[in-house]
């Protein structure tokens, strides 16, 4: 049943269907508790109520479907917007994109020209740009595009999914450029061809990357809620005398409070991926297909 329900989740995030009605209903069924809002105002109050206590962001203005050129200037354009609001109030927080929002799909001039635009915008601010990884038909060119930015930018970072197969590789590949890396497990529905069909090998491929990373002295996000994963990087750093300023650990908005809360506690550098926008159903739909504790929630909800 998990496993129908997973799928089901992840088929209704990529339908345009959805989505347009999603746009339309707006922020119901539970769907508040892991996007901030819908405007950047929302965000950015989202956001100072995490600094309040200690913990910082990476805004997202979500945005994956992107059929024309006037749609991926316009999601450039809000990311601008985003770093321009994140300097002008003063919290704490990076910007996070995904580079279909900014027409991977429909050219890829298009999309590294958009993302020149942010890099710039984000380096006037002293800011920094995290590219998330999509799909597996988005790896290499998301890399690709990534290294021919690191020639110019220094203040950008990419996504690696340990659910993959190639991504040892990658994390070698990587090295030469310091590459500052967020580790992620992988939340897209991928083919056994290409990705660890069984969870104990994603778990394993995981800590392998988090250790090759962080012995390659690079800077690490440990993005994960999984306390097993939290407390192995927490031993494993402890043991080969890692700096604490060498990594962070990063979980999603509205997932886990207490346990982000406990980190901080513990002194650790916690960063918290903020979700918003009009275009927030497929990240809701990836939400609720990554664990089903997140669907009891939603299913709670409606019936209030």
């Amino acid at each position: 049943m998990e496993l129908i329900m997973k799928n089901m989740f992840q088929a209704l995030g990529k339908s345009r269907t959805a989505n347009r009605l999603a746009k339309k209903y707006g922020l119901r069924f539970g769907a508040a508790r892991f996007v901030a809002g819908e405007t950047i105002h929302q965000s950015i109050e989202a956001v100072r109520g995490l600094n309040q206590d200690g913990r910082i962001a990476t805004l997202d203005h979500l945005g994956e479907f992107v059929f024309s050129e006037e749609e991926a200037l316009e999601s450039a354009a809000m990311c601008i917007q985003t770093l321009d609001a994140i300097a002008s109030s003063g919290v704490k927080s990076n910007l996070s994109l995904k580079m279909t929002s900014l027409g991977l799909d429909i050219s890829r001039d298009l999309c590294v020209n958009n993302m020149k635009r942010i890099l710039d915008c984000a380096r006037q601010h002293g800011n920094f740009v995290r590219i998330d990884m999509e799909d597996y038909t988005h790896c290499q060119i998301s890399l690709d595009i990534y290294r021919e930015l690191r020639q110019e930018y220094d203040n950008v970072g990419i996504v690696i999914q340990a659910y993959l197969f190639r991504t040892i590789q990658d994390i070698d590949d990587l090295h030469a450029l310091g590459a500052n890396l967020r580790l992620v497990k992988g939340a897209y529905k991928e083919s056994p061809q290409v990705a660890f069909p069984e969870k104990s090998a994603v778990d394993e491929n995981y800590k392998k990357i988090i250790q090759k990373h962080l012995l390659n002295g690079h800077y690490t996000a440990i993005a994960s809620h999984d306390e097993a994963i939290i407390h192995f990087t927490k031993e494993f750093v402890r043991s080969n005398l890692i700096s604490i300023d060498q990594f962070e650990f990063q979980m999603l908005y509205g997932i886990c409070e207490d346990l982000q809360k406990q980190l901080v506690k513990e002194g650790y550098r916690v960063r918290i991926y903020v979700p918003y926008g009009v275009d927030w159903f497929g990240y809701f739909m990836r939400r609720l297909a990554e664990r089903p504790a997140n669907v009891w929630f939603v299913l709670k909800n409606m019936f209030k």
